[in-house]
């Protein structure tokens, strides 16, 4: 059940990369399943959430919206849709989420910044290459800036990808090939340790959703480690209730079978008494 994670890039042609491979493999293609999971639980529009990941967005919806919830719903999703298995995911720090997977492949397709502005202004039927540059830079900053906030990396750097594919010199199909040889190699076939370690991502990253989206406990700031069906829970909270709280949300998710609880409650401030002398 191979799993893809490619990057996304302006002009790269990994669009035409991902479409290929998967048709070639019989995978699916994640498409705009993230935008409406994402945009559905966060109860605003799907253009918005396209708006903010593309570099667009205005200062009040950046200010406005809740950038951390964004980040674990579509990571959430992520998790979801590789569990599933046959599936190439594009973008959303797919690559940087899954790595850890033995049986994903990580996936970088670029091009040279020329022959993306050219692609863009093929595609867009303009003669307008400052436009098609700065959209180009827009959207490389845009990502740039969303993979440090999120993993703390560089985007583009090449130590975070198994293959790194450049279409300036590659044909599609050629990417394609290279691809599909990699996921044969005994580096990436699927086994039972990896099979519960993305289990247990994938359920650690749900309960990660269900506190943020539970309002008592939106604000919480916890580690949250699956195993084999039971998380465990641990870090400081503010006082019993909210403790009570996290431990039922935690409970409620789909595929927990227990919880264990190591949270602490904060010390409360200490109270000095002054006296006049």
């Amino acid at each position: 059940m191979p799993v893809i994670a490619m990057t996304q890039e302006m002009g790269s042609l990994s669009k035409d990369v991902a479409m290929e491979l998967a048709a070639s493999m019989n995978l699916a293609v994640m498409r705009h399943e993230v935008v409406d999971h994402v945009a559905g639980k966060m109860h605003v529009s799907t253009s918005l959430i396209n708006r903010l990941r593309e570099g667009k967005a205005g200062i009040i919806e950046r200010v406005t919206t809740d950038t951390e919830r964004v980040a674990l719903y579509s990571a959430e999703e992520m998790f979801e849709l590789a569990n599933k298995g046959n599936v190439v995911l594009r973008g959303w720090g797919a690559t940087c989420l899954l790595r850890p997977v033995q049986h994903v492949v990580c996936v970088r397709i670029t091009r040279s910044f020329g022959k993306r502005v050219e692609w863009l202004m093929n595609n867009l039927e303009t003669d307008d290459r400052e436009f098609a540059e700065n959209e180009i830079r827009r959207s490389d900053h845009a990502h740039a800036s969303r993979m440090h906030q999120q993993f703390g990396v560089t985007w583009g750097d090449p130590v975070l990808y198994d293959l790194v594919l450049n279409t300036d010199r590659l044909s599609v199909h050629s990417c394609v090939e290279q691809i599909r040889q990699l996921t044969t190699r005994p580096e990436f076939q699927e086994s039972e340790e990896s099979r519960k370690l993305l289990g247990n991502m994938t359920l650690a990253a749900r309960v990660r959703a269900a506190l943020k989206t539970h309002e008592p406990t939106q604000e919480v700031n916890i580690t949250i480690e699956a195993r084999n069906g039971r998380v465990q829970l641990s870090g400081i909270v503010l006082n019993p209730t909210e403790k009570n709280e996290v431990e039922q949300v935690a409970a409620q998710v789909a595929g927990v079978s227990g919880v264990d609880s190591k949270l602490r409650l904060m010390s409360p401030s200490r109270t000095f008494t002054y006296s006049k002398t």
